[in-house]
């Protein structure tokens, strides 16, 4: 019964809910479907997964237009979440939010789930290559030449001489507290080579 309180707690606060613990109650967690005698969900039940259903949603308008529509969805309901994403006032994209949400009832939210987790896993590896690459960076404008080693060894195509001269020249501007217009360039260049 503790997701169902998650639930419905969020559903209260306003909150997102993590997609473990939609997956939890939609699919894992056989104790939350509380059958009557003749086998249907309770009522209760049934609101839990509406207010998850809806949770996904408000998830899925929050992304670029583009990729929504690489989803994977039918357009109609593509074309909804998108006239839902394009509301401003309040009460209409609330309303707008629950509509998606009905729509979603009619769906298998499985494959949504399984974008959503993708986009998020390509998010997460994206920051930790960024992160990497600003290491190298400051590394580099430090002038820790094991770092370049390092670089050369990871990307025998790369140009030393230039990364070397790139960092000489962010320090050089770091010292004169000018625009960071070399590092920027040195980060540039070593996204490229990681790319």
């Amino acid at each position: 019964m503790q997701y169902a309180k998650k639930v419905d707690d969020a559903a209260n606060s306003g909150r997102l809910l993590p997609f473990t613990i939609i997956k939890k109650i939609m699919y894992d967690n056989e104790d939350l479907y509380q059958e009557d005698e003749t086998g249907v969900p309770s009522r209760s039940q049934k609101k839990r997964e509406m207010i998850a259903l809806q949770r996904l949603a408000e998830r899925l308008m929050k992304l670029s237009p583009e990729l929504i529509k690489k989803c994977g969805l039918p357009d109609y309901f593509i074309e909804e979440v998108l006239d839902a994403k394009s509301i401003t006032a309040h009460e209409g994209k609330r309303r707008q939010t629950q509509y998606v949400g009905k729509l979603m009832r009619d769906l298998d939210p499985q494959p949504l789930l399984n974008f959503l987790e993708d986009i998020e896993f390509g998010n997460r590896t994206d920051n930790a290559r960024f992160q990497s690459i600003e290491k190298w960076r400051d590394g580099l404008v430090a002038g820790d030449l094991s770092i370049l080693d390092e670089i050369m060894t990871a990307h025998p195509q790369a140009e030393r001489q230039r990364l070397a001269q790139l960092a000489r020249n962010a320090k050089k501007e770091k010292d004169k507290n000018k625009p960071p217009k070399s590092a920027r360039a040195l980060f540039k260049a070593l996204r490229e080579l990681s790319e």
